[in-house]
């Protein structure tokens, strides 16, 4: 098990259906920590890179105008194993398949507005972190303190 810092993107459709604190507690209820945060609107430029493995694709032009088309919240998680969990936590792209009890299964009704972006490895995850967060923003980063309440601890590592 290894400690993992993920991007998150709570998309323009959660935003603006007031889901972000919803979404966000689930997070922290699991255990994750907020390395950093920010409320921002990601121009053309930021989404052709953020997306640019599906740049050939022809749902391409409509990624990236939704993703630039409202604000959008983008979190840096950190935990055990937090690629694996949180995607198993935001569930399938489309929110009519996706199981109840995962956020799309919650709170979604469409394979568009899919409310929520997750890194799907842990190299997408270096990659897109970097994106969108500098060195210097990671304030609340390896809080030792607040994880030695969510996991057991073995040899100096968590469990």
């Amino acid at each position: 098990m290894a400690l993992e810092k993920t991007l998150v993107i709570l998309k323009p459709d959660a935003v603006a259906r007031r889901l972000a604190g919803r979404i966000i507690s689930r997070f922290e209820d699991k255990g994750f920590s907020i390395a950093a945060l920010k409320y921002m609107k990601i121009d053309a430029a930021l989404a052709d890179k953020h997306y640019a493995e599906h740049k050939e694709k022809p749902f391409f032009p409509s990624l990236t105008k939704f993703i630039t088309s409202g604000p959008v919240i983008v979190l840096a998680l950190e935990g055990v194993d937090a690629v694996p969990v949180i995607r198993k936590m935001v569930g399938a792209t489309n929110g009519r398949a996706a199981e109840p009890g995962s956020i799309r299964g919650d709170f979604g009704m469409s394979r568009g507005f899919n409310l929520i972006h997750a890194s799907d490895s842990p190299e997408s995850a270096e990659r897109e972190l970097n994106l969108f967060f500098k060195p210097e923003d990671f304030i609340h980063s390896g809080d030792q303190a607040g994880l030695s309440w969510n996991y057991e601890w073995t040899n100096g590592k968590p469990d």
